[in-house]
């Protein structure tokens, strides 16, 4: 007899409780579960059932086979379906929650060629700086910036290394002089995010700088805008200044000081086998977030 079938068979059995539910469920003859537990039974050398007329019970050993084959089946199963995944394309709902910025200049256009390469895929794009719960709020996929909290099963993947630039407008540049260490940042003005300046050192945890400041924005565009205008200096990603930079409009600053990078991550929830659609997306996003970073 087929060992994995007999496997699925006895796992029925004591779900359901009895050979006959079992039966019923399988479309099979309740002989026919009986014989399929014997199997297992004979080739062990050990009861996995105690069956009375009135009712069965699981021995000891039988409970801690039945919690084996349960992973067996799961892992066969995921197998299959990994199998089935080569041959199918993506479909349904993939929902993903992003970062407001950075999921809009960078992940989108990499899930919007995933789309039109899969016309079956649907996109449910979600744009906040909130922290979503995927559990709770029912996403496919959330993709997070920074450091991550170690949450049980959530799966994470790094996709994106983030080059962070201080950088400020010529005019305030001639008005004020520029910075040429880190310690010359307490001299100047600043336009802040939520967070400090961090700037790598070897072997140490990063530098926290909160340069003097009276524009506290939560907006990175806004924030590159008033540094644009020659309101003080900001800490923001390349990707983010670079057209600026380019243009002249804005000038990276402390050219000798390692850049800080900040980590992008694709998050998911742990599950024996993660669906196509999942799969395809952080792959695509892998191998095309890092060209948005440089």
């Amino acid at each position: 007899m087929d060992r994995l079938m007999s496997m699925a068979v006895f796992v029925k059995t004591v779900d359901l409780g009895s050979f006959a539910a079992a039966a019923a469920a399988l479309g099979l003859s309740g002989p026919m579960v009986g014989k399929h537990v014997r199997f297992l039974e004979e080739r062990l050398g050990v009861r996995l059932i105690n069956r009375t007329t009135r009712r069965q019970s699981l021995t000891d050993f039988g409970r801690a086979y039945y919690e084996r084959c349960r992973v067996v089946l799961a892992e066969a199963q995921a197998a299959d379906a990994l199998a089935a995944d080569q041959l199918s394309e993506p479909c349904g709902k993939l929902r993903v929650a992003m970062p407001v910025h950075f999921g809009r200049r960078c992940v989108t256009p990499i899930l919007l060629e995933l789309a039109q390469q899969y016309p079956t895929l649907e996109l449910d794009l979600s744009f906040s700086d909130r922290i979503a719960d995927l559990a709770e709020d029912g996403y496919d996929l959330a993709i997070r910036t920074g450091d991550l909290e170690d949450k049980a099963g959530v799966t994470a993947r790094r996709i994106a290394r983030q080059r962070m630039v201080v950088c400020a407008s010529p005019s305030y540049l001639e008005m004020h002089g520029e910075p040429r260490q880190i310690e010359d940042l307490s001299r100047h003005h600043a336009i802040v995010y939520r967070r400090s300046w961090l700037f790598p050192r070897n072997d140490q945890s990063p530098m926290e700088v909160t340069p003097v400041n009276r524009l506290r924005l939560d907006d990175l565009d806004a924030i590159a805008d008033a540094a644009t205008t020659g309101m003080g200096l900001a800490w923001l990603p390349y990707w983010l200044v670079r057209e600026r930079i380019t243009a002249g409009t804005l000038v990276t600053l402390l050219p000798d000081q390692p850049e800080f990078l900040y980590d992008g991550y694709a998050l998911w929830l742990q599950t024996p086998h993660l669906p196509l659609k999942v799969r395809l997306a952080v792959d695509a996003l892998a191998a095309a977030l890092p060209k948005f970073m440089t």
